[in-house]
């Protein structure tokens, strides 16, 4: 009963009509796949997208933060040596903000590609930056997230999460979503005005490769349309506004698939990281773009 009291409250918000099927054709173009971009790297996490439609991504290893131009793909070196980042997203200052889980910190970058230390003595696996400046960043070793205030200020806001990996917002910004990769499920919470989390629930279960695998879910990110897309070992899953499975985008190659990320100056091109790659394919859907969001 519980578990149905949330879902309800977190989908009592919700403005998409929750009859209406989303299928995947929705979104994919018909002869279209995915386009290498870049190769090489030893391991590509964290795509992120700025204000023109181009992206910046991460080697994590390499301590590299590397950016795309959307036009050109052409690729360019950002910033390197100051961390083992691994995920990324601008705020709504327009700086690039990053998870350093290895450095336990969160750290933002500047248009010179300089880093400043935001938040330290935290786990940052991945993070999602919300137009009040607040960031949530996932810890799994701690199995919690965390809020970082804009004045640097943290505070544990949701507990008892076996692996909790990539994290992001609804477009509206009152719910945000936990992957737990350890898991099937994503977690849905309620963002409360103060910033604090309730009413977690599984609300979207994903497709695994065999009975009680887990997901290995990781980065996600959502679409104008209330479609969620989240990483898997199985491919990049899309559910609908209302949490059903639409289906499964196959993976560029048979490399860990670890974020996905929409790009490009209309937010209509999917960017995911996959082992030493990033690629990237135009779709029918657009993305969202955190930061200016206005009020109801």
């Amino acid at each position: 009963m519980r578990i149905l009291l949330s879902i309800a409250l977190l989908f009592a918000g919700a403005h998409w009509a929750a009859a209406q099927d989303m299928p995947l054709s929705d979104v994919l173009i018909p002869g279209e796949d995915w386009e290498l971009i870049a190769d090489g790297y030893k391991f590509t996490e964290g795509p992120a997208v700025d204000a023109d439609g181009n992206v910046y991504f991460v080697d994590v290893p390499n301590q590299l933060v590397l950016k795309v131009d959307h036009a050109t793909k052409q690729v360019s070196t950002f910033a390197k040596g100051q961390g083992a980042t691994s995920g990324l997203m601008f705020g709504p200052d327009g700086r690039l903000y990053g998870s350093q889980n290895r450095d336990r910190r969160i750290v933002a970058f500047g248009a010179d590609g300089k880093m400043e230390v935001i938040a330290d003595d935290l786990g940052a696996n991945d993070l999602v930056v919300a137009s009040n400046g607040n960031i949530y960043c996932t810890d799994p070793k701690g199995h919690q997230v965390w809020l970082v205030r804009p004045t640097g200020e943290k505070e544990v806001v949701a507990t008892d999460i076996k692996s909790p990996n990539g994290i992001i917002l609804w477009p509206k910004e009152g719910t945000l979503v936990v992957a737990d990769s350890a898991g099937q499920n994503l977690i849905a919470y309620r963002v409360e005005e103060d910033g604090s989390l309730r009413y977690g629930a599984p609300v979207y279960t994903c497709r695994v490769k065999e009975k009680d695998a887990p997901s290995r879910a990781d980065g996600m990110t959502v679409d104008s349309a209330g479609r969620l897309y989240v990483a898997t070992e199985v491919g990049l899953q899309m559910f609908d506004s209302t949490a059903r499975i639409s289906g499964v985008m196959h993976k560029p190659t048979n490399q860990f698939l670890s974020n996905v990320a929409f790009a490009g100056p209309k937010l209509d091109w999917l960017y995911v990281t996959c082992g030493s790659g990033i690629y990237r394919r135009p779709t029918q859907a657009t993305g969202v773009r955190y930061g200016k969001v206005k009020a109801d």
